[in-house]
């Protein structure tokens, strides 16, 4: 067992050599580091209380955010079993089949084309972690969220700090007056101030690090508490508005609850944080909220795939496209109106057909630049390769000759 889990440990060593994580942990190092030598400068920790207080504050804010970093790459969200199938048989009717992991999508899991494994209770795949965000590792992420903003407000105000007494101690006693005595004690923390330029540079740059870090960082941790406490995950949250975006379309009358709110933000709560770190379920079983079915997640999403299939356009290709990100050749338009999103991009050859499933009817200005579809080739469904992603607008023309699968009417079939 435990050879198993440091096989693993190793193996997943090579998450760390990644744009994102690189990133992550140099500016974790920078506004780490440059916080504790300024602290060390300007509160010096062995002569006060409040110094040592602060000094070990540091420090602890250092270690619980790599900790929860950490973990959250490494532990991970939690895997699907390849080839998994319900206990009862009966139930793979109300679940979707994954052509890549050669079994069924267990109830809130997700197939992520970065880890290529369906992933349980899959929120969204992190760049910055070089991970998925999942079950297992959901709460890690989010405390990591809360704790790098609090460790940089402290960090920022220490470099505040020390930057503001080195200008004043310069001004004070002029330009040339203050030297560097290392025999000094440090009774007078003044005095044992160095100011050079490159320690101030060094220090904005820490400070400018440490308030982008708390605003943006920030930002991500109160849209991740919003959705905890409803007890859904970010993808659940699109779910939910195409749910209601399809019985509004087709007037069905029906009434779409969400199954997994348990109807209380605490035991909401509760299913991502535990005092072991890990949640209690197993990310295949969930309870759900009463009178609601097992499946009624998975049942909303077949019901949407089917949808989509029907109100799918069929385009032919007119340009050859490459699959590059930010295509030059496209016009400004097109390469300044690039999805900001990690989903792939498809290659189009001239004569190719491709079956597009987002366009205008989405009101994002993007859309009139851009479509998200999948490549009409049969040779493909049966070895479980998708050829599905953002291609060009310009690149594509309506198939006129194509089977009339789309009942929309003709306003929004122009509106598209």
């Amino acid at each position: 067992m435990w050879s198993i889990i440091r096989f693993e440990n190793l193996h997943e060593l090579k998450r760390i050599c990644h744009w994102g994580p690189i990133i992550a942990i140099s500016v974790i190092t920078v506004c780490s580091s440059m916080a504790i030598i300024d602290s060390v400068l300007w509160y010096w920790p062995l002569d006060t209380p409040g110094g040592s207080i602060n000094f070990i504050m540091l420090i602890n804010w250092t270690v619980l955010i790599l900790y929860n970093y950490f973990n959250a790459m490494f532990v991970g969200p939690g895997y699907v079993p390849i080839g998994w199938k319900p206990e009862n048989f009966h139930d793979a009717m109300y679940l979707q089949n994954c052509r890549i992991c050669h079994g069924y999508k267990a109830p809130r899991s997700h197939h992520c084309r970065k880890c290529n494994r369906c992933v349980m209770k899959m929120d969204h795949h992190c760049p910055w972690i070089n991970n998925c965000c999942g079950n297992f590792n959901h709460g890690y992420f989010t405390l990591f969220l809360i704790l790098a903003p609090l460790g940089c407000i402290h960090a920022s105000v220490i470099l505040i700090m020390t930057m503001y007494t080195q200008l004043y101690n310069r001004i004070s006693f002029g330009w040339s007056s203050v030297k560097i005595d290392m025999s000094m004690t440090p009774s007078n923390p003044q005095l044992i101030i160095p100011f050079g330029i490159y320690g101030f540079a060094a220090s904005l740059f820490a400070l400018g690090l440490a308030i982008g870090t708390t605003i943006a960082v920030g930002m991500l941790f109160i849209i991740q508490m919003k959705v905890i406490l409803r007890n859904k995950t970010s993808i659940e949250v699109w779910i939910e508005e195409k749910a209601k975006d399809r019985i509004q379309y087709y007037q069905t009358g029906e009434q779409f609850t969400f199954p997994y709110d348990l109807g209380s933000k605490w035991k909401n709560f509760r299913q991502v944080f535990t005092w072991s770190g890990l949640p209690e379920t197993d990310g295949i079983v969930w309870p759900v909220h009463e009178g609601c079915h097992p499946y009624t997640l998975t049942i909303e999403q077949l019901k949407q795939k089917a949808d989509k299939r029907v109100r799918s356009v069929q385009y032919r290709v007119i340009e050859d496209y490459n699959g590059a990100c930010c295509p030059i050749t496209k016009g400004f338009k097109t390469f300044y109106n690039t999805p900001c999103t990690e989903e792939p991009r498809i290659q189009l050859k001239k004569g190719e057909l491709v079956s597009a499933t987002r366009g205008l009817k989405n009101l994002i200005f993007l859309f009139r630049h851009w479509m998200y579809g999948d490549k009409n080739l049969k040779k493909n469904a049966y070895i479980g390769k998708h050829e599905r992603g953002w291609f060009p607008r310009k690149c594509v023309e309506k198939y006129l000759n194509g089977p009339a699968t789309d009942k929309r009417t003709e306003e929004e079939k122009k509106n598209f």
